[in-house]
């Protein structure tokens, strides 16, 4: 090859070589020059209610990035002059979190409210200077203060959904326009706990949607909200998890946390839970309770449990429970249990020799096996009715007052 040629080959792979590269590069300098997508700041989920029925109401909410947030309420719907904040902590206000938890207090029974929950991004906090970006709010929602005196309570129960969140909705609109005074969600709502996204899409949103910014639930878990790498911080999404007791009309209600059904030393839990002390001392707390005042002068008493203190097989969890619990109802002359656990649905009649007391079973998870139990109870008695998924009633039980 002569020295011109070797010239004209030179240049060509220089030119070849440049307008390849430009080819290659302007995609990318083009895609890096159009804006980066940013979330813009939202409520994530909510608002929802809890309460323990003490002229309280507990709202709940999440954005999608840490925030300040506070509700605003009233008993007029054009004038919510009243304003809360999150719980203080030595004369901190709860900020600079996603999830909110603010406390209505000193309600008026019977009264309608009405409010809006607020959140105001957090995008900078630094120690002697916090900068804030965008407020956002909800609509007016309203719910009714329960009057704790009331004659009559009326609430549903769902237990055993795992991660199914069309169940909630599909077995609430079996008792479509009725009123209740709360849903109890009677644990076993996820197969194990995984994450907060988890928690929105299967239990929050499904409840926000159908009912949770007007009517209350409560939650105990079962021996499924146990498990998974996020089941420590799962409690901080409700106002409470484990062991309570409280009187709404002619009912003490009394929640007992099961725990896990295998034995604390199983292989799967590697040493680090311990459900038969935690049992042992619900267990003290019981006896406690049923020589309580409040339950003694109850005309009727309710306990609600995941694992049934009887008929839920030979597993370590469901025999320790009898034996800690099964007695202690008996001598409490509990009017009425409601579990689940079992996936299959049953009444089991009070028996002299066992249960003195009548124990209701819901089902799930599956098509066909899922239930909705609906419970009454006024002066005179209670009444359960428990509806498969179609509508068609499979379990129930009445008692006159005693």
């Amino acid at each position: 090859m002569n020295t011109e040629q070797s010239s004209k080959r030179r240049n060509f792979l220089k030119t070849t070589l440049a307008l390849g590269a430009t080819a290659f590069i302007n995609p990318i300098q083009t895609m890096a020059s159009l804006p980066e997508k940013v979330d813009e700041f939202a409520i994530a989920v909510g608002p929802y209610l809890q309460t323990n029925f003490g002229n309280e109401m507990t709202i709940l909410w999440l954005t999608n990035k840490v925030a300040a947030g506070w509700v605003e309420f009233g008993e007029d719907v054009n004038k919510l002059n009243r304003k809360a904040y999150g719980k203080s902590e030595l004369g901190l206000k709860a900020a600079n979190s996603k999830l909110n938890c603010v406390t209505l207090k000193g309600l008026i029974p019977g009264k309608t409210y009405y409010y809006r929950i607020y959140s105001k991004e957090i995008k900078d906090f630094q120690p002697y200077k916090l900068t804030y970006g965008n407020t956002v709010n909800s609509e007016t929602n309203s719910f009714i203060n329960t009057d704790i005196s009331k004659k009559e309570v009326s609430f549903l129960m769902l237990n055993d959904i795992h991660d199914r969140p069309k169940s909630i909705p599909l077995l609430l609109d079996l008792d479509k326009g009725n009123k209740n005074d709360f849903i109890f969600f009677n644990g076993d709502i996820f197969d194990y706990q995984t994450d907060e996204q988890q928690i929105i899409d299967h239990m929050l949103k499904p409840c926000v949607d159908s009912f949770a910014k007007q009517t209350p639930f409560i939650y105990v878990r079962g021996n499924h909200e146990t498990r998974g790498k996020f089941a420590r911080e799962f409690p901080q999404y409700f106002k409470h998890v484990g062991h309570a007791a409280f009187t709404l009309g002619p009912v003490r209600f009394v929640i007992i946390d099961t725990g896990e059904d295998k034995e604390d030393a199983h292989p799967v839990y590697a040493g680090i839970v311990d459900f038969d002390q935690y049992r042992i001392d619900q267990a003290e707390w019981l006896k406690q309770e049923i020589k309580s005042k409040e339950f003694k002068k109850a005309p009727f008493k309710i306990v609600l449990m995941h694992i049934p203190p009887r008929f839920s097989g030979d597993a370590h969890g469901p025999k320790h429970c009898t034996e800690l619990f099964d007695p202690l109802l008996n001598q409490g002359k509990v009017d009425l249990v409601l579990s689940g656990h079992t996936h299959k649905y049953m009444v089991h009649q009070p028996n002299k020799e066992a249960n003195h007391y009548p124990l209701v079973i819901g089902g799930g998870p599956k098509d066909g096996n899922r239930t909705l139990t609906k419970i009454t109870v006024n002066s005179s008695g209670l009444t359960v009715k428990m509806l498969d998924d179609l509508g068609k009633e499979v379990g129930s039980y009445t008692a006159r007052r005693k």
